[in-house]
């Protein structure tokens, strides 16, 4: 048995902070990966696509997100099984009547817990979220899940590990066993961005498209081989058009600045890179105009979006700026004491210097703030 897993499409998200063409090219490629994903379903013949929670990004989309969403499902012949999650929860004359309404052949919404038999013998076990925070453990249904005759038994569900800490919803727990707990065959999880295995049987797909800053591997569904009595076979598949870069350079001078970013141009396709850079270092006052002006005037417009953070990159002082710190309370006695030594020309006169300029950095971004 091959099957799908996705998770957190988040149809109809916003992206209110960005420029209005960014906004507008990243939810378009949030409904571009619909396609992707059914042609990688064609491609490794996998019947059946689980998604598992937060199909759409509010309980209330417009009509136009909801039917691009069927209309780009109904392309692809594979069987979709849409679960609610916590930010399209099941409630009775909402989102997910209308999503029926439409009668969409090939796609199936999961608002009640009961067990669906996808394939002679292979049971698909749904946990929908009828509230957006939950108190109980949606998964403990599965437990007495009734599956007669149950060779595979798969379970879908949208919420967070316990002891995820910080990097899930505070709600909607759910046991990192529960797969074991419940004989599971595979646990396919939502409501993490990022791809994220949590046991052999449970993962994490992450959004198909990134949409936001993050470490983990967004941009991905998993490809799923089953067979009963043996451990899954999952196999990430790359499906996001963007990637969202997180990057921090230690800069010294411009050369310094243009081989990071050599480096990055290497990597990436500008056109399709979000990049958020945090830029740290001394400079001389020449070499930083002349990064942000590369920056302004260059990088910015080759990238799809630039979020820039220099303010830790900072020009070097002059005597006159290092002078001015004498009067700066205990920062300043230290400053005194440093620049006593860089004047006095003593052996260790460098390395006081260099801490100097440090204090000027750290006096000068504390006064900035």
């Amino acid at each position: 048995m091959r099957v799908l897993h996705s998770a957190d499409w988040q149809l109809g998200k916003a992206f209110g902070r960005f420029e209005p063409d960014v906004r507008a090219a990243l939810a378009d490629a949030r409904f571009d990966t619909i396609d992707a994903i059914g042609q990688a379903a064609r491609t490794h013949d996998a019947g059946h696509v689980l998604v598992a929670g937060d199909v759409f990004d509010t309980e209330g989309p417009e009509d136009r997100t909801i039917v691009q969403a069927l209309s780009r499902m109904g392309r692809h012949p594979c069987r979709w099984w849409l679960l609610p999650g916590n930010h399209d929860y099941a409630r009775n004359g909402g989102l997910w009547d209308r999503v029926r309404a439409r009668k969409t052949a090939n796609v199936t919404v999961l608002t009640e817990p009961d067990p669906q038999e996808l394939e002679d013998g292979v049971w698909l076990l749904p946990a929908p979220l009828t509230h957006r925070h939950n108190l109980d453990d949606p998964t403990a249904i599965f437990d007495t899940a009734e599956t007669p005759g149950a060779r595979l038994r798969i379970g879908l569900a949208h919420g967070s590990i316990r002891d995820f800490g910080s990097r899930g919803e505070a709600n909607n727990q759910i046991p990192p066993d529960r797969a074991e707990r419940s004989n599971l065959d595979y646990l396919a999880l939502g409501d993490w961005h990022g791809l994220l295995k949590i046991g052999s049987r449970t993962w994490y797909a992450g959004t198909p498209e990134a949409d936001r800053f993050q470490r983990d591997a967004p941009g991905h569904i998993l490809l799923v081989d089953l067979e009963a009595g043996r451990e899954p076979v999952v196999t990430p598949i790359r499906t996001g058009r963007y990637q969202w870069l997180m990057r921090e350079w230690r800069i010294n001078d411009a050369a310094s600045f243009d081989a990071e970013l050599d480096r990055l141009m290497g990597e990436v396709d500008p056109a399709a890179t979000l990049l958020q850079l945090s830029l740290i270092g001394i400079t001389s006052l020449t070499d930083r105009v002349t990064i942000l002006g590369r920056i302004e005037h260059d990088l910015r417009h080759r990238l799809r979006h630039l979020d820039l953070r220099a303010d830790d990159l900072v020009a070097r002082p002059s005597d006159d700026d290092l002078a001015s710190l004498a009067g700066e309370g205990m920062l300043g006695a230290a400053a005194a004491k440093l620049y006593a030594k860089v004047r006095a020309g003593e052996g260790d006169a460098a390395l006081a210097k260099r801490a100097l300029e440090r204090l000027f950095v750290e006096h000068s971004t504390g006064a900035a703030a």
